[in-house]
């Protein structure tokens, strides 16, 4: 693995970096309070290229690597994590699912306009009684000929009262269990897709988190991704890639809490001299400098074997599993460093801790992380 990252790759990084300070963080803090999803700000990453990073050109996308997304996840989610879990959605569950197993009609007519960044994508996977079960599937698609009835309830669903585009995972033949799951893509508006109500969340947000309800809605089997029943497998192959967006969402949450609680240790006086100088405190950052690195580098790894064509179930699963526990172990000591400053939303540390959590749980739980992990080294 090269460390040195080429000038491209520091460019990105540089853009991404500017775009977070200049046009995220004003007005963040509002944002999280009044849940208002960051409209302007996304259709701006939409021009800059970074909702379609990886996407070939020639379907509007940037035709970045892996790293670089890496790079630019991580400066986003460092100022705001509900705008890099748009990004996050966007790229890695909904263009790259897209861009690798639909039709060439289906990525002309639906992947050019979300790699653009001129409208933006969902994907509705998880329901009332399927989390981490995802073959526990309620949602029905039953076949009509040239069309599929769809019916059913998706949860906490992220871009779910903003996307123009859904991929809906649904069960088309029971008796056939996960074999008999397809992926569809269904647009806005379409007669019986309804947007339930938005979700009253602990952290992100900013992000627009909804239930969808389907209620007869006619999908057209040239919506259908794949050939029939290859959805349960189109969605395991989605979310393997979608673990190295959220792992580099939660590293960047860890290193933003970091760089906060640095820049406050340096100037926060206590016992006539700055509160880095005192060991219980320089030992709290020596130890998150230690772990934040230890997490890019899983996230990089993940990162260079996605790009290199490698099978990345392990590697990806073990980047979220553990830049998910940095993001919740480095904000808790942010705000302890922070003493009380750290409990108001004045200094961001709180919204940042609040904003970790769901790493460890969406996209895959840790437990799910574990079970993918130990399943692999156990072959």
């Amino acid at each position: 693995m090269d460390f040195n990252l080429s000038e491209e790759q520091l460019m990105i990084q540089q853009a991404a970096r500017d775009f977070a300070q200049n046009e995220l963080l004003p007005g963040v803090i509002e944002r999280d309070r009044d849940q208002k999803f960051p409209a302007e700000q996304v259709k701006k990453m939409g021009e800059m290229g970074l909702l379609g990073m990886m996407v070939d050109p020639k379907y509007g996308g940037a035709g970045m690597d892996s790293v670089s997304y890496v790079l630019a996840m991580e400066e986003i989610a460092k100022i705001d994590a509900s705008a890099a879990v748009v990004m996050s959605v966007n790229n890695s569950l909904v263009c790259a699912g897209l861009e690798k197993f639909a039709s060439e009609e289906q990525k002309v007519k639906y992947l050019t306009p979300l790699a653009s960044g001129q409208v933006i994508g969902a994907f509705a996977l998880s329901e009332p009684e399927a989390g981490s079960d995802a073959t526990s599937q309620k949602t029905t698609a039953e076949d009509k000929g040239d069309y599929y009835l769809l019916n059913g309830i998706k949860n906490w669903i992220t871009n779910g009262g903003t996307a123009s585009y859904y991929i809906v995972i649904a069960q088309t033949d029971p008796e056939k269990k996960h074999k008999g799951i397809n992926a569809f893509i269904v647009e806005r508006g379409w007669e019986g897709f309804e947007v339930g109500v938005k979700e009253d969340k602990l952290g992100i947000r900013g992000s627009d988190t909804h239930s969808l309800i389907f209620n007869n809605v006619k999908v057209p089997k040239e919506n259908r991704i794949g050939a029939d029943g290859f959805g349960f497998n189109f969605a395991m192959a989605v979310l393997n890639g979608g673990r190295i967006g959220i792992a580099s969402q939660a590293l960047g949450i860890a290193s933003g809490a970091y760089e906060l609680a640095l820049k406050y240790a340096k100037t926060r006086k206590a016992f006539k001299t700055e509160i880095i100088n005192h060991q219980a405190i320089a030992f709290k950052l020596a130890d998150m400098a230690t772990q934040i690195t230890a997490a890019r580098m899983l996230c990089l790894k993940a990162a260079c074997e996605k790009d290199a064509g490698k099978d990345i179930s392990e590697s990806g699963a073990m980047a979220k599993l553990y830049a998910s526990q940095v993001a919740m172990d480095t904000t808790i000591e942010a705000v302890q460093i922070h003493g009380g400053y750290g409990y108001v939303k004045e200094y961001h540390v709180e919204r940042l801790m609040r904003d970790a959590k769901i790493t460890q749980i969406y996209e895959g739980t840790s437990e799910i992380q574990k079970i993918v992990i130990s399943r692999s080294i156990a072959k």
